[in-house]
C-alpha cells in the first residue's frame, strides 16, 4: 500500500519564493513491518552481503555504554508478548500484562549483561536500499546498493547513539551470499529495526530556518509570529519528519554545527535519516493520508534518545571516508 504525505497547509514559496533557492528533495521511506527480501529495499531486513565478505564487528569497546541491554532472544521475546497482549481483549482487572508475562519481562530485565559489550560486538542491519527504488539515491558512480549497519549499543563517543557503517554496492557483482550473519551476543533494546518494507515517496523540503539568509530567516520568524493559528514553518512546511533520504537535517535540539570529514575536511553531506517515528506526533501534518489517525508513528522500535533522530552524513570526496553521526 502506498503512503503519501498531504499536500502542505499552504504553499511556503508563494508567500516567500526565495524560498525556492533554499530547497532539495528528499525521499520519505515510510518503513511498514513485513517480510522484506535480501532483494528488497528495507529497514531492518536481510542484506545482500557476499559469502566471501566478513560480516562486521564493532571493536571500539572502550566507547561502549551499558544502557538499556538485553539479548536478540530477549528482546524478541518482549515485542512478542507486547504484542499478543496488545491484540487481545482487556484482563480481568484491567492489567495489561497475565502475571506469567510480567515476571518472563522482568526476569530478561534483570539479566547482568555488562561484561559482554566488552568484547567486539556484531553489526546489525538498519537498512538496504537499492537505486531502482529510491528516487534520492546518491551513491557512488557504480553502485546501485546502499545498506546501513550499526553496532547496536550507545557509544559514549557519539553523543550516546550508536555507531554508523556504510556500505555501497553493484548488486549484480554480488556473488553467492552470506547465509546466517552472526548475531550480537547484547544489544540496546532501541536499536533493534523490526523487518520493514519500504513505500518510498519523493517530497520537498526547505532549509532549516537558522541555515537560510539572515533576512529571509528574519521575515520568517515575523511570520511565524504573526499568526499563531497559522502552520509554522519549522513543523508544517519545511521538513519532514521519518525514516528518509537525502534533504536537510532539523537542527532543533543544538545549534546547527559544522559536518566535517575527519578524514579531509570536506563539509559533508546528509545521506540518511533514522527517526524514532515516520511523523511527529505533535505535528501530525506529516501523517501519510492512507493512516489511521489513532496509529502510532513509533513503527520500526526505534528510538534515538529520548524520540529523536539520527542524522547520517557522508564525505562527498570519498566513499571511503567515515561517516559521521549527529542526534537532533
Amino acid at each position: 500500500m502506498l503512503r503519501t504525505t498531504p499536500p502542505r497547509p499552504l504553499d511556503i514559496t508563494a508567500v516567500f519564493p526565495e524560498l525556492r533557492d533554499h530547497s532539495v528533495t528528499t525521499t520519505r521511506l515510510h518503513p511498514r513491518p513485513g517480510a522484506p527480501s535480501v532483494r528488497d529495499s528495507s529497514v531492518g531486513g536481510p542484506l545482500l552481503w557476499p559469502a566471501d565478505e566478513v560480516w562486521p564487528a564493532c571493536d571500539d569497546a572502550g566507547a561502549h555504554e551499558p544502557w538499556n541491554l538485553t539479548t536478540l532472544a530477549a528482546l524478541h521475546r518482549r515485542r512478542e508478548i507486547l504484542a499478543t497482549a496488545e491484540a487481545r481483549e482487556p484482563l480481568p482487572g484491567g492489567d495489561f500484562l497475565t502475571a506469567d508475562e510480567r515476571a518472563e519481562l522482568d526476569s530478561a530485565d534483570a539479566l547482568d549483561l555488562d561484561d559482554l559489550i566488552e568484547d567486539p560486538i556484531p553489526l546489525v542491519p538498519v537498512a538496504q536500499l537499492y537505486r531502482r527504488d529510491i528516487p534520492d539515491y546518491a551513491g557512488p558512480d557504480g553502485t546501485d546498493l546502499f545498506q546501513v549497519l550499526w553496532c547496536p549499543v550507545d557509544h559514549s563517543d557519539r553523543h550516546y547513539s550508536p555507531r554508523v557503517f556504510l556500505y555501497w554496492r553493484n548488486s549484480s557483482a554480488v556473488g553467492p551470499l552470506l547465509e546466517a550473519p552472526p548475531e550480537p551476543p547484547v544489544i540496546s533494546d532501541m536499536y533493534l529495526p523490526i523487518p520493514c518494507v519500504v513505500h518510498p515517496e519523493q517530497v520537498r523540503e526547505y532549509q532549516y530556518a537558522d541555515l537560510l539568509p539572515n533576512d529571509l530567516r528574519e521575515r520568517l520568524d515575523e511570520w511565524d509570529d504573526d499568526d499563531e493559528s497559522r502552520p509554522h514553518y519549522q513543523s508544517d512546511l519545511s521538513l519532514a519528519p521519518g525514516w528518509k533520504v537525502g534533504g536537510f537535517a532539523n537542527w532543533s535540539l543544538t545549534d546547527p554545527y559544522p559536518m566535517e570529514c575527519a578524514a579531509c575536511g570536506t563539509t559533508m553531506t546528509l545521506i540518511f535519516t533514522v527517526d524514532s517515528g515516520d511523523w511527529n506526533g505533535m505535528h501530525c501534518s506529516w501523517r501519510p493520508s492512507e493512516e489511521n489517525p489513532s496509529a502510532s508513528p513509533d513503527i520500526v522500535g526505534v528510538q534515538i534518545g529520548r524520540g529523536y533522530s539520527l542524522y547520517i552524513f557522508r564525505c562527498p570526496d570519498s566513499a571511503d571516508h567515515p561517516p559521521a553521526t549527529a542526534v537532533q
